[in-house]
């Protein structure tokens, strides 16, 4: 299994990177949350991996840290929560915020997630319930950190012109409808955001 790369980032275009290690690529799928963490191109990163074999298909998810992952690896435990769905479920909201929806039992706002329907969102806080139980917001990425790593994201990076496409495929790309990512792109575009900034701006909006 492969658990660990640290090498240059080549390519981001959210939710993928493409990162070389020893001259190999490997493209990676990330939550946002782990996203907004990376260096920028041509930079080194390390990123913690969740490996899939599919009879179609091998598959690398990326984290910013162990923690994230270890969350992603919980909720693929539960029945009907695919690899594709955690990365949504993650992308949308914290781990911290994820497991204070769970303990308060916040079914109306999981179901603001894509791809998550009353019926998943119920099914999520039974059975995470206990096993999130002895998990702290000392463990976890903390809204302050959120908030800091978006200030840095306006502040670091240059306008890209095509900021508002990359932003809708990047949300299509984590299960939103093509029709409400263009919709709330617009909604929160600000003069001088870049594509992580509009994405970050736009998840959390719908929540």
């Amino acid at each position: 299994m492969i658990g660990r790369l640290r090498g240059v980032l080549l390519e981001k275009q959210p939710p993928e990177v493409l990162i070389e290690v020893s001259g190999l690529g490997y493209e990676v799928q990330l939550p946002m949350s782990s996203f907004y963490a990376l260096p920028d191109t041509g930079e080194e990163a390390i990123i913690y991996t969740h490996f899939v074999v599919r009879e179609d298909a091998q598959l690398l998810y990326g984290f910013a840290d162990k923690h994230e992952r270890a969350m992603f690896r919980e909720l693929i435990k539960v029945n009907g929560v695919g690899p594709k769905l955690a990365l949504a479920i993650l992308s949308g909201m914290s781990a911290n915020q994820f497991v204070q929806c769970i303990h308060n039992d916040a079914v109306s706002t999981l179901v603001k997630l894509p791809g998550v329907g009353k019926k998943t969102a119920e099914r999520l806080v039974v059975e995470m319930k206990d096993r999130l139980k002895n998990w702290t917001g000392a463990d976890l990425l903390t809204p302050e950190s959120d908030r800091m790593a978006f200030e840095n994201e306006l502040n670091n990076h240059g306008v890209n012109g095509d900021a508002k496409e990359e932003a809708i495929s990047a949300l299509v790309a984590l299960g939103y409808k093509p029709a409400l990512a263009d919709k709330v792109i617009k909604q929160v575009y600000q003069e001088g955001m870049d594509c992580e900034a509009l994405i970050r701006s736009s998840l959390k909006s719908m929540l």
